[in-house]
C-alpha cells in the first residue's frame, strides 16, 4: 500500500521560526484590531462614554436649580453635590418638572437670582458651564461691551444644547414633553440659532437677532413660541461699537401671534433680568406654554 507523503514538520511548526522581531508588529495588529471594535462601539449610543471630555463637563459642572415645596427656596448645586443627589433620591418616581434649559452670558453664569425665579416659580433649571471646558477663550470683551472674538465660540454653545439634551432625556425628573430654551447675551445668540424641535417655547435675552450672517437670524421652528427681551439703548448694540446688531427680534419671528418681544426704555445697561418688568413677562410667558 502506497502512503502518501506526510505533511513536512516545518508546515506545522514553521510558525516557531517567524523571526522575533516580527513579534511587535503582530502585536501591534492585534492592538489596532481592539482599537477599531472599541471606536466602532462608541457608535452605539447605548454605550457611549465621554468620561472627562470637553463637552460632559459642560454638563457634569452645570448648576443646578430645584423647586422645593414647604416653603423653601430652591436647592442650587451640581449633579453630583451630596446635597442634589439626596434630594432627588428621595422623589415621588412621577415626580417630572417642567425644565428650562439655561445658557448663560459671554463671560460666565454669575448672577443666580434669575436663575432662582424661574425655580421659584416651580421649573428645574439646568444651566450647563460653557468654561468648564479646558480650552474656552472668551468671545467678548466685557470691559470695552464688545463681542466677536474667537467666533468658533458660537458653535461651542449650540453643540452644549444639544448635549445637554441628551443627558437630560436620562434624568427621570425632567418632563421631557415641557423643555424651554432660555439664553441671555452671547447665550441668547445660541438659543436664537439652535435649530432643534425639543423645545415647547424659548426666550432670548440680551439679544437683538441682528448682525454678521453667522449670528443673525432665529431658527426657532415655526409654531414654537418665543419671548425677546431686549433693551432699546443697549450698549452693546450701538453703532459705535458694532456694525448692524441695533433693533429687536421680532422681524424674525416665524410664530408672530404666539410670540412677543419686548423691549425695555432706558437706562442704557445690558442686563435685562434686573428688570422687574423682563422677569415678571417672562414667567407669564412660560405659564401661557
Amino acid at each position: 500500500m502506497t502512503i502518501g507523503a506526510m505533511p513536512s514538520w516545518n508546515g506545522y511548526f514553521g510558525w516557531l521560526r517567524t523571526p522575533w522581531s516580527l513579534l511587535p508588529v503582530l502585536l501591534l495588529l492585534a492592538a489596532c484590531e481592539n482599537e477599531l471594535w472599541n471606536r466602532s462601539e462608541l457608535l452605539n449610543p447605548s454605550i457611549l462614554t465621554e468620561g472627562d471630555s470637553d463637552i460632559a463637563r459642560t454638563f457634569d459642572q452645570a448648576t443646578i436649580l430645584l423647586p422645593r415645596r414647604n416653603g423653601l427656596g430652591p436647592l442650587a448645586g451640581k449633579l453630583s453635590d451630596k446635597a442634589v443627589r439626596k434630594y432627588l433620591s428621595n422623589l415621588p418616581s412621577s415626580r417630572r418638572y417642567p425644565t428650562i434649559l439655561y445658557l448663560h452670558g459671554c463671560a460666565g453664569q454669575g448672577d443666580l437670582a434669575p436663575l432662582q425665579a424661574f425655580a421659584k416659580a416651580g421649573f428645574a433649571v439646568i444651566a450647563p458651564n460653557s468654561f468648564a471646558r479646558r480650552f474656552r477663550p472668551l468671545q467678548c470683551r466685557p470691559s470695552e461691551r464688545t463681542g466677536g472674538q474667537n467666533i468658533f465660540v458660537f458653535d461651542f454653545r449650540l453643540v452644549e444644547i444639544s448635549y445637554a439634551l441628551q443627558r437630560m432625556a436620562a434624568l427621570p425628573w425632567v418632563n421631557n414633553e415641557r423643555l424651554y430654551l432660555v439664553g441671555t447675551s452671547e447665550g441668547g445668540v445660541a438659543a436664537a440659532l439652535y435649530r432643534g424641535e425639543e423645545f415647547s417655547a424659548r426666550i432670548i435675552a440680551q439679544w437683538t437677532c441682528h448682525g454678521a450672517p453667522f449670528i443673525r437670524g432665529l431658527a426657532a421652528p415655526e409654531g414654537e413660541p418665543v419671548l425677546a427681551i431686549v433693551r432699546s439703548d443697549d450698549p452693546w448694540y450701538q453703532p459705535e461699537r458694532t456694525a448692524g446688531q441695533l433693533g429687536d427680534c421680532s422681524a424674525f419671528f416665524k410664530t408672530p401671534n404666539r410670540s412677543r418681544s419686548l423691549i425695555i426704555d432706558g437706562g442704557a445697561a445690558h442686563d435685562v433680568w434686573g428688570h422687574s418688568g423682563a422677569m415678571r413677562a417672562a414667567l407669564d410667558f412660560l405659564a401661557q406654554q
